[in-house]
């Protein structure tokens, strides 16, 4: 008897250790409710002036003071809970003024577009612990110090207002702000979502002027939107938006006397039907630079202005056969002691950095090589060095490197291959380093000015013990050569269990759009590891006008959007067909946004590669959207009617054989519903079969409430059901 217990006994703790040790498989609700494989990381830093320490937020709400070196926390310089909690409880971010004597913050935040917002701002004095409000005649938007820190421009209502802190006054800079006619000191709409200008004023360094945009949307048209909400008699919403060969905003550039009121226009040149894409005061604080460009976006001029006068001087030309990319905020960096700027260009065929001298004249070309420049970080005057992002060998891989302004002396600072980036401390005494690969997840980590580890602030142990509780899929990238000759580069996620004897289903997820990349060596466990859970093979590949591949590459589709792309897609299909654990006749592709019209336009084209296909938010005539982001890539329609037509989804319908799920949400500002609306017209006038799915009041994003767990439940049904 106790024999028989014993054995039984044993029998049992096999069975309960084998239940132990079973893994998990991933769900939708990891991905879209619990969060289960969301690296953490470090958000929120601000630098002090000292550069030995910084800021970030905590909750509470509070803003806590650390030590770069060691860690330690220093103060706790804003806690929410105790100063005024009633006023904070929307807590959604701060400014330090330039002498970190007084907190700007923001609460209660109402989105507009993609980074616009207005707000209700709190000026907190940091010693006295002091809370004001910065204006109690409505909300506000783009609430800035200046550097003195004695003022606060804002604005509210299409109209710049400067508030003086130590009178309590007012002051209004303009008076002719009106919603759909005129914006002074804040971007429209294009502007914001093309060049990402999210703010239209800038302090002079001395804090004594104010320049700003002033854009007249007169003759901009309106696209209209019904916003249901629940009314009985929905909402119509109405707002400025150019499309392509359509009216741009007229832009003019204008600058504050704080001691006087007076206002200076600055000179841009005669022509109107042109573009302003930055704005930046020089180190000189009677002295703002304009960058313009043409309507084609094809030349490029920096401008400098006499802020008294207006009178201004070009600095700077450049000009491209195809287009100059859109200038960052990092685009001009002047150095401190006034004598040089820092700009990157194609003009030798891949993205480097060239230093001028404030004379206009070329002093050296700084970079060099196929490792394109992605990001700069900043100028350091003490060392001379400039500190900036490139690729690392591979489009594949980023690094942090460094370079002295006279060209004597670079190095890379990183050392893990992989995504590496990096946040600068003020003074560039620390930098934060935020790395990645397929294999690692987020690892932040802080380093000095020569790349030397001091410490580690985040390594993600906890979410490498909760992947390693899964059954995980695993990424690989690979190469493969179409039949024009071209290498493209590719990642593909193999199902779990992976037996090459066997054929598998292939879902191809791309994006496609000009300059992007898809197939990064980065952190990332989501929607392709799911599917390839559930026994699909996940490929994605980059084809010709993607980036970091030099200008060549990248500008080859322009003037004929989708041509070239959808060949390499359809090319990457047919390679996958050849491959002896592929299914050759269930092939199905997806995007959003370009990758959405990517997808619609692949499976028209690709007719006979393709199965299925979903089109989430798809551009589907390049007529319907914007002007800044077309005509860069395809000229005015005009010009380029059949450009504009031939690679258009909505006129290759008739070609459709498999099955396509059309997705979008009936408030997207950015890709409008009448995309969606136009395709499937054309689609029932050519007696073609095809399923969608609007998601009311959603904009481009698709997101609120529970409606990600329903796009995505939709899609997995629709790709188990077609595919």
């Amino acid at each position: 008897m106790l024999k028989r217990f014993l054995t039984l006994f044993a029998v049992l703790a096999i069975a309960s250790i084998g239940t132990f040790a079973q893994k998990q498989t991933i769900s939708l609700d990891d991905l879209f409710r619990k969060g289960t494989f969301r690296a953490r990381s470090v958000y929120g830093l601000r630098s002090m002036n000292d550069g030995n320490s910084y800021t970030v937020i905590e909750r509470g709400p509070k803003v806590v003071r650390y030590d770069y070196a060691s860690g330690k926390q220093l103060d706790v310089i804003f806690d929410g809970t105790t100063t005024s909690p009633e006023l904070f409880k929307d807590f959604a971010g701060y400014e330090f003024c330039s002498d970190e004597s007084k907190l700007l913050i923001s609460t209660d935040e109402n989105p507009i577009y993609r980074h616009s917002f207005t707000a209700t701002y709190y000026i907190y004095n940091i010693k006295t612990k002091s809370v004001e409000a910065l204006s109690d005649n409505g909300q506000q938007m783009l609430a800035t110090f200046s550097p003195d820190a004695s003022k606060v421009a804002f604005v509210r209502s299409n109209n710049i207002f400067v508030k003086d802190l130590a009178t309590k006054q007012e002051a209004q800079v303009t008076t002719d702000g009106e919603f759909n006619h005129i914006i002074n000191g804040a971007a429209d709409w294009v502007y914001e979502e093309e060049f990402a200008l999210t703010t239209g004023m800038q302090w002079s360094p001395d804090g004594k002027k104010l320049a700003f945009y002033r854009f007249d949307e007169s003759r901009v048209k309106q696209f209209n939107m019904n916003m249901f909400r629940n009314q009985l008699y929905p909402e119509n919403y109405a707002y400025k938006y150019p499309k392509a060969g359509e009216d741009n905003s007229i832009v003019t550039i204008h600058v504050y006397n704080t001691a006087t009121g007076s206002t200076n226009k600055m000179d841009i040149g005669p022509e109107t039907n042109q573009y302003i894409a930055r704005i930046k005061w020089t180190t000189n604080a009677n002295e703002l630079s304009m960058i313009r460009m043409n309507r084609l976006q094809n030349k490029l001029d920096i401008l400098v202005a006499d802020a008294a006068t207006g009178n201004s001087r070009v600095l700077y030309s450049e000009e491209n056969r195809y287009y100059v990319d859109e200038p960052a905020d990092d685009y001009l960096t002047f150095t401190d002691d006034g004598k040089y700027f820092i700009i990157p260009s194609e003009k030798d065929g891949y993205n480097h950095l060239y230093v001028y001298g404030m004379d206009g004249a070329l002093v050296r070309q700084l970079t060099t090589g196929t490792n394109e420049v992605k990001t700069i970080y900043g100028f350091d005057a003490k060392s001379k060095r400039v500190y900036y992002q490139a690729y690392d060998g591979s489009p594949l891989n980023t690094a942090v490197y460094f370079s002295t302004i006279d060209g004597k002396s670079s190095g890379k600072l990183s050392t893990q291959e992989g995504t590496n980036t990096a946040d600068f401390s003020k003074g560039f005494k620390f930098y934060i380093n935020f790395y990645s690969s397929v294999t690692v997840p987020t690892l932040v980590t802080l380093h000095n000015s020569k790349g030397k580890q001091v410490r580690v602030l985040e390594d993600n142990a906890r979410l490498k013990e909760t992947v390693a509780g899964y059954n995980m899929p695993q990424r690989e990238f690979f190469t493969f050569t179409t039949s024009e000759g071209v290498t493209l580069n590719g990642y593909m996620v193999k199902p779990l269990n992976f037996d090459a004897n066997t054929k598998y289903p292939v879902m191809m997820y791309q994006y496609s759009g000009p300059g992007s990349q898809s197939v990064l060596n980065r952190w990332r466990i989501g929607w392709d590891e799911y599917l390839a859970t559930n026994g699909y093979l996940v490929v994605c590949v980059d084809g010709r006008g993607t980036g970091g591949r030099g200008e060549a590459f990248k500008k080859m589709t322009y003037g004929q959007l989708g041509y070239y792309e959808s060949i390499d897609q359809i090319e990457a299909a047919k390679y996958l067909q050849t491959l002896s654990y592929v299914e050759p006749s269930r092939i199905g592709i997806w995007g959003w946004s370009y990758g959405g019209y990517m997808s619609s336009l692949c499976l028209f084209k690709g007719a006979d590669v393709f199965r299925m296909a979903i089109a989430v938010a798809p551009v589907t005539n390049w007529r319907y959207y914007d002007s800044i982001y077309t005509e860069r890539y395809m000229g005015l329609p005009q010009d380029n009617p059949t450009g504009y037509d031939n690679n258009s989804p909505i006129n290759h319908v008739e070609k459709l054989k498999g099955k396509l799920l059309i997705v979008h949400g009936t408030g997207d500002d950015n890709v409008h519903v009448q995309n969606a609306v136009e395709m499937i017209e054309k689609l029932v006038q050519a007696n073609k079969p095809f399923d969608m799915m609007f998601y009311p009041d959603k904009n481009h994003g698709i997101y609120g409430g529970n409606t990600t767990m329903h796009l995505y439940n939709l899609m997995d049904s629709y790709i188990k059901e077609n595919l």
